[in-house]
């Protein structure tokens, strides 16, 4: 339960951060992390536990309540036991499937997890690492999949660094190549809207020569 909810919390918050949170909740509740009584919880208490400074998150209520609804799917559907969801999937397609139905998994965070459990839970079903992908590649560096000691850990935020800023120059130069079009089609326009007048000006001025030749 910890392991789900620390991954529900990773979320625009480092990553240490995240994955104490689950530690912190517990403490702070004052018993270990039980999927039933937090699901149970009146939503307000929850939030008001995650949201006692230090927060638990950047967005503490919305989190509390997403963790609350998490624990309510493990309950209803795993029994309150949040190992099941791995545990009884039959391949690595139904785990990944669980994963992403899950409260707070979209489908990049499922595949980390998958990855997460191949790696170091031991938990290899046939085409794990295919359905994980890129995530579940051998000696990436890419996610919390692959963590486990701080020299790991800074390997992982060097590549996040490194994609964050070539997704900055992408954008910079997409950015670039859409004034350039813009300014191209504004010029196109107004060169066009010079030669479509001329003839107008010129049909005038004919119109004038012959009046003036009538007189």
């Amino acid at each position: 339960m910890a392991l789900l909810i620390g991954m529900v919390l990773d979320q625009q918050i480092p990553l240490e951060k995240a994955f104490r949170g689950p530690l912190d909740l517990s403490r702070r509740l004052g018993s270990p992390l039980d999927p039933a009584s937090i699901a149970a919880m009146d939503p307000d208490r929850l939030a008001a536990i995650f949201s006692k400074a230090p927060s638990l998150h950047r967005y503490p209520s919305s989190m509390a309540a997403r963790v609350q609804a998490l624990c309510a799917t493990i309950v209803d559907d795993y029994g309150g036991d949040a190992a099941e969801v791995w545990r009884g999937a039959p391949d690595a397609n139904e785990l990944l499937t669980r994963i992403k139905a899950l409260p707070g998994f979209g489908d990049q965070k499922a595949k980390i997890f998958v990855a997460l459990l191949g790696k170091q839970l031991g938990v290899t079903p046939p085409q794990w690492r295919e359905v994980s992908a890129p995530f579940g590649e051998e000696g990436s560096t890419r996610s919390v999949a692959d963590i486990v000691d701080k020299a790991s850990l800074d390997q992982v935020r060097n590549f996040k660094q490194a994609m964050k800023a070539a997704h900055a120059a992408e954008r910079a130069t997409d950015g670039a190549t859409a004034t350039r079009a813009k300014t191209q089609k504004a010029t196109k326009a107004s060169k066009a809207g010079k030669n479509t007048r001329a003839p107008k000006a010129t049909k005038a001025a004919a119109t004038r020569v012959r009046a003036d030749r009538g007189r």
